[in-house]
């Protein structure tokens, strides 16, 4: 903050030659403390004429960044517009006055100017300026309140943002955040419609480490838009093409986690059905490297009519296919997941006609050993009545194999 104290009446200042014996005098300050204004030699403002100032008369005394409070310590009395005073929040141009008669003072607060940050000198690819703390953006552009800073993904459904929310409206500090925008041309499809609000409905309603938390929902400039936790990590499709496929004993922890998250939405009332489980729907997040299931799109309640068929092909169990999913069929889509994982091929590789049934046949394949997979050909059983019925049956069978 910068103070601007101007003498309105002309008293004699310290230090003026012979021809300045009577000046209107003008003092400023950048981002004091505190301002004492008096005849004593040690005050920030010095007057020496006027017998009616008191030695230590007045004081600016700052209580916080933007917030000054006006202190009478003299005896003659301080007046603020004309009105006696004893300590008074500071407001931008006013005139004070230091004893009935006595000299006046002009106040004026004004915020110092704000330098423009070039983001120069930055790190490759850093988000946020490590200068000014700004996100680095060639031109701001905001939906709400939520800064957009790039973008994170585009499909059939919309547009994902990632997203800045400054103010801290949504958790009361600044934070990053995912922002999936609808996409314009299924703002009149019914059932995209309802496949879009009814995730946000869902993630509102669940509490689970390993999913995502809702934050908002919300139509601007005739868009939908679901605002909702940002999880710092990659998602094990990625993982496994950056970084090549990894061991038993590092994907079966991976999928005995992703079961857990499966068991907590097929215990709710009524269930709910993913129906989209996929190595690019499963984040392994990286401040504790658990597994966090991604993208609620296509879930489905328990008991809803049968609609729309959805699922990855590869991990789509035969009755989802069939637009008939339940909560095996997400259970089934555990051991393709799991294949890609010790294979870095798709699923799709995999499969062979076997009589009447198209199944998942692994049984050739060096990295699994027999019990592997035998439990790898139950989850993945194309009869609904065969397979394993529960995820924590899964969790058992998969534990068996560590």
């Amino acid at each position: 903050m910068i103070i601007t104290l101007t003498l309105l009446d002309s008293y004699n200042i310290p230090g003026a030659s012979p021809q300045e014996k009577h000046p209107v005098g003008q003092w400023q300050f950048r981002d004091p403390a505190r301002i004492r204004i008096g005849r004593a030699p040690d005050n920030d403002v010095v007057l020496t004429d006027p017998v009616e100032v008191s030695r230590y008369h007045l004081e600016l005394r700052r209580q916080s960044p933007q917030r000054w409070v006006l202190i009478n310590h003299g005896a003659n009395g301080t007046f603020l517009n004309g009105m006696p005073v004893s300590q008074v929040a500071l407001a931008n141009n006013v005139v004070v006055q230091l004893a009935k008669g006595g000299p006046r003072f002009h106040i004026a607060l004004q915020a110092p100017p704000q330098l423009q940050c070039t983001h120069a000198n930055n790190p490759p690819d850093t988000l946020f300026c490590i200068h000014c703390g700004e996100p680095r953006v060639d031109q701001e552009e905001f939906i709400r309140q939520y800064q957009v800073l790039r973008v994170l993904g585009q499909g059939g459904m919309g547009t994902t943002y990632l997203a800045w929310d400054k103010q801290g409206t949504i958790t009361g500090k600044p934070i990053l955040l995912v922002l999936k925008e609808m996409n314009a041309d299924l703002a009149q499809n019914a059932k995209a419609q309802e496949l879009f609000e009814r995730e946000a409905r869902i993630l509102q309603s669940l509490t689970h480490d390993g999913i995502p938390r809702y934050y908002d929902f919300f139509v601007d400039r005739n868009k939908k838009y679901l605002a909702m936790e940002l999880v710092h990590g990659e998602n094990l499709e990625q993982r496994i093409y950056q970084n090549g496929v990894v061991p038993p004993r590092v994907a079966i922890p991976w999928m005995i986690q992703t079961c857990a998250i499966l068991q907590y939405l097929h215990d709710l009332n009524p269930p709910l059905v993913h129906r989209d489980v996929k190595p690019a729907n499963l984040m392994l997040r990286q401040r504790d490297q658990r597994i966090v299931l991604l993208d609620f799109g296509a879930v489905k309640e328990i008991g809803t009519p049968l609609g729309t068929r959805i699922g990855a092909e590869g991990y789509s169990a035969p009755e989802q296919d069939r637009g008939q999913p339940c909560p095996q069929s997400d259970l089934f889509a555990i051991a393709p997941t799991l294949i890609f994982l010790l294979t870095g091929q798709s699923p799709l590789h995999f499969y062979q006609h076997q009589g009447h049934e198209y199944r998942l046949e692994v049984s050739h394949l060096p990295t699994l050993t027999p019990q592997l997979c035998e439990v790898v050909h139950k989850i993945a059983e194309p009869q609904l009545k065969n397979r394993y019925q529960t995820a924590q049956d899964v969790v058992k069978a998969l534990s068996t194999c560590l």
